[in-house]
């Protein structure tokens, strides 16, 4: 697992920043974090980075939230998820076959089924070690080795 510190808000929306110009349409993101963790300030640098300036917040009461940039962001928040085969009622594979990014917060709730269905993401863990302090690691998928060997 390949991990880097951020001592900022300001630091984490950077390190989101600097992955979306290593992605390509299609990729997955799955982040994981407690709550407050900095989930939604890593996507908002993603989507900053995918030239997005509209304000992005996390989609916790709507599931989805859609955003237009140099490519589409789909974020999704799968906190109140039942099941991880909800994803699929949430119209997850329709985004996938847009070629934007998608960005799961509490991606945790859907790997497993994400990887029984052979689809390829990156995984994300930002785990807060202080006040700003976080530590950001990527469990890596060989598409997730070199885009963190790229980034980091």
């Amino acid at each position: 697992m390949n991990c880097v510190q951020t001592n900022s808000p300001e630091e984490t929306y950077e390190l989101g920043k600097s992955l979306a110009e290593k992605l390509k349409a299609g990729d997955v993101l799955l982040l994981s974090g407690d709550l407050g963790a900095g989930k939604t300030a890593f996507t908002k640098g993603v989507a900053w980075g995918l030239g997005i300036k509209d304000y992005v917040k996390s989609p916790t009461f709507t599931y989805v939230l859609e955003y237009n940039g140099k490519m589409p962001l789909f974020h999704f928040d799968l906190y109140r998820l039942q099941v991880a085969e909800e994803i699929y009622d949430l119209g997850f594979e329709d985004y996938l076959l847009t070629g934007g990014i998608i960005v799961l917060e509490w991606g945790e709730r859907a790997e497993d089924i994400l990887k029984q269905d052979g689809i390829e993401y990156i995984f994300i863990t930002i785990n807060k070690l202080g006040e700003n302090l976080r530590e950001v690691c990527f469990k890596c998928t060989e598409k997730g080795r070199t885009i963190a060997k790229e980034l980091l």
